[in-house]
């Protein structure tokens, strides 16, 4: 196919969800943003069932290939999904006909948890912008892991599928470590990342984990628990992903220790608790509800962020957060950064932005 018919096709691909698909969603379960997030992901994992689909959908608008060497790893092209969409990792085997070159799938926790009582994900249509305070509901890590040994016995990964862990709620922050290393003994094998999610501003008491004793403790502890499992073999690379409320003084300092400890890469940034940047129309909403916010809002900070870190390291760096336009992206590559991901822009944008970042 030529490039000018991928152009047209991925440009319709734009002005059909945004005219058809995305009103038909945000009108679901009476605008209860939950509700549309779920139809999404039975959707992919109906369509991961259909390899034929998949590969019909793949042929229909070829996704670029621009491939990238990093973490040990080869990615198709420089965009992927963040953590959050598929925690579960029902649709694994879809994500890529969309044009993703790789997904991070999770967060999940050593146990299975419900998470935080509905309703608790917010859409803020005129900032582009979502608040969730999920609590890392999924079904938990053994689920999520057996899932995966299927889907790699039957070879439908086609692309890198990270994992991000964290740590259970009802487990206290004393027993953290040995929380997160009973995720990653269960994804041995599986994984071909893993993420510490250290940054989630909805499990309580989380984000005391980017404290520098607290961080060192348990990446060591991640690290070793990756060669023990590895043997003579490489270990699965483990990133961390970082908030994008830390200081200068508590970022420089967290990663000072991502990098002593061992980590192979970094994530940048997860979402913040401002509410800085909210259009007006949407500011009661967002200052009457709590959880993360996403989308729009956090597109300079996040470019912020990402200059900083990689100001301080040459560790591989995927960004994440504010990617609403390939613009966005673009300016996040100057910034720094390897690889980056889609999770509100996805929601906004639909699978055409997929193909314009991946095309960069």
């Amino acid at each position: 196919m030529s490039q000018p018919d991928t152009d047209l096709r991925t440009r319709a691909l734009v002005l059909g969800y945004g005219r058809v698909v995305k009103p038909v969603l945000f009108r679901l379960g009476g605008g209860d943003a939950e509700v549309a997030h779920h139809r999404t992901v039975d959707l992919m994992e109906a369509l991961a069932a259909r390899p034929r689909v998949l590969a019909a959908i793949s042929r229909a608008v070829p996704p670029p290939t621009s491939p990238v060497r990093l973490l040990g790893l080869t990615f198709p092209n420089r965009v992927g999904l963040a953590a959050g969409m598929d925690k579960d990792g029902r649709g694994v085997a879809a994500w890529g006909a969309l044009g993703f070159g790789h997904v991070e799938l999770g967060t999940v926790t050593a146990r299975p948890q419900p998470g935080n009582d509905r309703p608790r994900l917010f859409r803020l249509p005129a900032s582009r912008a979502i608040i969730n305070r999920m609590g890392f509901n999924n079904a938990g890590v053994h689920a999520l892991a057996e899932r995966l040994r299927q889907a790699r016995e039957q070879g439908s990964l086609g692309i890198p599928v990270g994992v991000s862990i964290g740590k259970t709620k009802v487990t206290p922050l004393q027993e953290a470590v040995e929380d997160y290393l009973t995720s990653v003994r269960a994804l041995d094998g599986l994984a071909d990342y893993l993420a510490i999610n250290v940054s989630s501003p909805n499990t309580p008491g989380l984000r005391g984990l980017q404290d520098a004793g607290p961080l060192a403790e348990l990446i060591e502890a991640v690290v070793a628990e990756t060669r023990s499992l590895a043997g003579q073999g490489e270990p699965v690379p483990v990133l961390v992903k970082l908030a994008p409320d830390l200081t200068d003084q508590a970022l420089d300092q967290a990663l000072e220790v991502a990098v002593t400890s061992g980590a192979a890469g970094l994530i940048a940034t997860n979402t913040t608790i401002s509410r800085r940047h909210v259009a007006p129309v949407d500011r009661a909403l967002a200052e009457q509800e709590t959880g993360g916010l996403s989308g729009a809002p956090l597109t300079r900070r996040s470019r912020e962020f990402v200059a900083r870190v990689r100001a301080a390291t040459d560790l591989p760096l995927i960004a994440v957060g504010g990617v609403m336009t390939v613009d966005d992206a673009s300016a996040l590559l100057d910034a720094g950064a390897d690889l980056v991901q889609l999770y509100t822009g996805l929601i906004y944008g639909g699978p055409g932005l997929v193909r314009e970042v991946a095309a960069l």
